[in-house]
């Protein structure tokens, strides 16, 4: 009974993270969102088949890869197809997503086929209803993040102007963070003499986590960027004010990082391997969990 009360929840959270960001495509009144946002999710749900059947989670983190190339380069091109003259704006949005979704899938897919496994999904793996619970949400994750730009480039299309360049200033800003971030860790665990230690140097002497917060300022970044042309859209008619909710991706990535997965799993997982470390304590006490100290 317990078990297949925890499967049927597991059903009803995948059911409800679908509900949430197609619900969300269709306020836009836009269809090639909601295409969008349905492919996100159909893409996840065919990965998991084979996933769950051979038990491995290491083509996981290289699916969502291919969900954002998928997704964003599909609703370029039938935007193209569209207006008369495709905004450049819109590649340059396109690129600087496909840049980050190409740099980090390959890094965590690499990192996994080293370690051998994602810890992550030893107990997860051999539930069915939890795994299919987990692949729905990097449906959920790919489209909630990239609803804004979506939207923006199946509308008018983007904008080139101040706050867009701000918007590209910021996203390169987080995109460095999060890649110099990776790898100073990644050369730190390449020491075996560090197999069991945490890393206090470069950027993660400024914070815990500053891969998670370079992830989170890229978002950022994308939504400034989206913003002038949803405005646009708004203005003209082309969108209802509704369509603003679609810039909640940094606020989503916020939430999902640090409350579900990341940064919370990662501060547990410390806390049990060094919880009783004095320069741990230490490192805890004077070191900000997410937002960098100057």
């Amino acid at each position: 009974m317990e078990l297949k009360m925890k499967s049927m929840i597991n059903i009803l959270i995948a059911a409800f993270a679908f509900v949430i960001a197609f619900g969300i495509a269709i306020l836009t009144g836009n269809d090639l969102v909601k295409h969008a946002v349905l492919l996100a999710f159909v893409i996840n749900w065919i990965a998991y088949v084979p996933a769950y059947f051979l038990q491995t989670e290491k083509f996981y983190d290289l699916t969502g890869t291919i969900t954002y190339l998928t997704v964003i380069w599909t609703t370029y091109v039938l935007s193209s197809s569209k207006l008369s003259s495709v905004p450049i704006g819109n590649l340059i949005l396109v690129l600087l997503i496909s840049f980050w979704a190409a740099r980090l899938g390959s890094f965590l897919f690499m990192r996994i086929h080293k370690d051998g496994e994602d810890k992550r999904f030893r107990t997860i793996k051999t539930s069915a209803s939890q795994f299919f619970m987990t692949w729905t949400l990097q449906g959920l994750w790919v489209s909630m993040c990239s609803m804004c730009a979506i939207a923006a480039i199946a509308g008018i299309g983007i904008i080139i102007n101040t706050i867009s360049i701000i918007g590209i200033v910021v996203f390169l800003l987080g995109f460095v963070i999060e890649i110099v971030a990776d790898q100073q860790k990644s050369q730190f665990r390449s020491i075996p003499e560090n197999k069991d230690r945490f890393i206090t140097s470069g950027l993660w002497s400024k914070s815990r986590h500053p891969n998670y917060f370079g992830e989170i300022l890229l978002w950022f970044g994308v939504a400034i960027i989206s913003m002038p042309a949803l405005i646009e859209a708004v203005r003209i008619d082309e969108y209802l004010p509704i369509v603003f909710i679609t810039l909640i991706s940094p606020l989503f990535t916020y939430f999902l990082l640090v409350y579900v997965s990341g940064v919370r799993m990662l501060e547990a997982r410390g806390d049990i391997k060094w919880g009783n470390n004095e320069a741990y304590k230490k490192y805890k006490l004077e070191t900000p969990m997410l937002f960098p100290k100057l």
